[in-house]
């Protein structure tokens, strides 16, 4: 397979910038990454996440850009390009986004309830304890508002690379900054809010543990979009000209820094809600569906930051949402040669069938488990916590020790650009990146099994 020279392209390096970020921006930053924070130590959590995205998060995005920028094909045939004879790497890189763009559309959908509650002012209703399990627990209503955001997604991606996704997120990443910072400088001016602040940014090192560094690594990974064939896809749109290793560390500041943002609204806030519980902030996906309407509940112009806050909150699943779709979108036209809207129709059609199938397993099919999980849960757990750090584990060893990572140098050094920390770059995607994913994957499975608690 050669390279694809007639690969559409973002029409400049700030749209690559902002369509990436948009896509590493999601539903992770927004309860993961706070939830996290809070049951690691706050500040400590956050010194080592920051840390990780310098030394693990940029090498796999450089690594993925580069590869997607040098072949101008999604993953499947990026790897096949760069001669991986049985492309293990590429057919991962569609697998998992088909995995999870479905249940990540059906979770979607609920946020765009919460959206559409708040700003029809019946945000009393979200307020009791029983709302969310019994909207996810019927049968029409989710299914409804899953193929709302569904078909929000598709019609961007329809309209294909510079006219649909660089459009929407040169739109939608710039509001999402100004929400979560304004609702941010909004939390930090509530009276009693400094002991939640404070436990947020200030480290306190007695919290140190390796169990709190594989947390922060596997929200780095979960946060950042590698290893699920997105960032390849999107460094096949990337022009030559622009300097890779720069938009990399872009793309990993705006991610870090909306979650960091995200943290300040959510932490502070709930410890003044249950008056500096910790635990309060163990309850996962129900910390922003239960927890949080009840956090502005309590607030003068609680609807307003509710609205605010769920609004952020779509716009954040939107645009991963849409990377997602992309990234199956663009592997199908690549192996196809189909058009791109034949592509959007069948794929769409298929996220459909199977997100139904996940919704339903909160309601008429909630007796279904595949060991042990619930349909969507266990999509979730065979996605994240193992095909994604195999994948990124196989790509790392692939370009370390196969193609060596002189090859990806030279793509980065396209155009007179200098590559200032290539030996840097070269030790941690040779080893510093395997080890740590191994890490994160043997961990991740034998919590999962539950030989021991994360």
């Amino acid at each position: 397979m050669e390279q694809n020279t007639n690969r559409a392209n973002f029409s400049s390096k700030l749209g690559f910038v902002l369509a990436a970020a948009s896509s590493a921006i999601g539903l992770g930053n927004l309860w993961r990454f706070p939830y996290l924070a809070a049951k690691y130590g706050g500040g400590i959590f956050l010194l080592t996440y920051i840390c990780l995205a310098i030394l693990f998060g940029v090498p796999l995005l450089i690594t993925e850009i580069s590869i997607g920028r040098k072949t101008r094909q999604s993953s499947i045939g990026a790897f096949k390009v760069l001669g991986q004879k049985s492309n293990i790497c590429g057919v991962l890189g569609l697998i998992i986004p088909m995995i999870i763009t479905p249940y990540y559309c059906t979770i979607g959908g609920w946020v765009t309830k919460y959206l559409c509650t708040f700003a029809v002012g019946s945000e009393k209703e979200a307020v009791s304890d029983s709302f969310f399990g019994s909207y996810i627990g019927s049968t029409a209503e989710p299914i409804i508002f899953l193929l709302i955001f569904l078909f929000l997604t598709a019609l961007v991606v329809f309209f294909g690379v510079e006219k649909g996704i660089e459009r929407v997120s040169t739109i939608l990443m710039p509001v999402l900054l100004v929400l979560v910072v304004g609702l941010a400088i909004y939390i930090c001016t509530l009276p009693g809010i400094g002991e939640g602040v404070s436990y947020y940014f200030k480290p306190d090192f007695s919290k140190f543990s390796g169990k709190l560094v594989l947390a922060a690594l596997g929200q780095l990974f979960y946060s950042l979009s590698i290893a699920m064939g997105i960032m390849v896809t999107y460094g096949s749109y990337m022009k030559k000209e622009d300097n890779l290793a720069t938009s990399s560390g872009q793309i990993a500041f705006f991610d870090s820094l909306v979650g960091i943002f995200a943290g300040l609204i959510i932490v502070p806030s709930v410890f003044l809600f249950s008056g500096g519980n910790e635990s309060a902030m163990g309850a996962g996906p129900g910390l922003m569906f239960i927890t949080l309407p009840k956090v502005f509940d309590t607030f003068a112009a609680g609807r307003i930051v509710g609205l605010l806050f769920f609004a952020l909150v779509i716009f954040a699943a939107l645009t991963s949402s849409i990377s997602l779709l992309e990234a199956v979108v663009s592997n199908i036209m690549d192996m196809t040669h189909m058009s791109r809207k034949k592509a959007v129709v069948i794929t769409t059609i298929y996220c459909a069938v199977v997100g139904i199938i996940c919704s339903l397993g909160f309601g008429a099919w909630s007796g279904v488990t595949i060991f042990g999980f619930d349909i969507l849960d266990f999509l979730d757990f065979i996605s994240n916590s193992v095909l994604m750090p195999v994948l990124a584990l196989l790509t790392c060893l692939f370009v370390g020790f196969v193609i060596k990572p002189k090859t990806l140098i030279d793509e980065v050094q396209q155009s007179g650009v200098t590559f200032h920390t290539k030996k840097i770059y070269s030790f941690l995607v040779k080893w510093f990146c395997p080890i740590a994913i191994v890490l994160i994957l043997v961990s991740s499975v034998a919590s999962a099994l539950g030989l021991f608690s994360m």
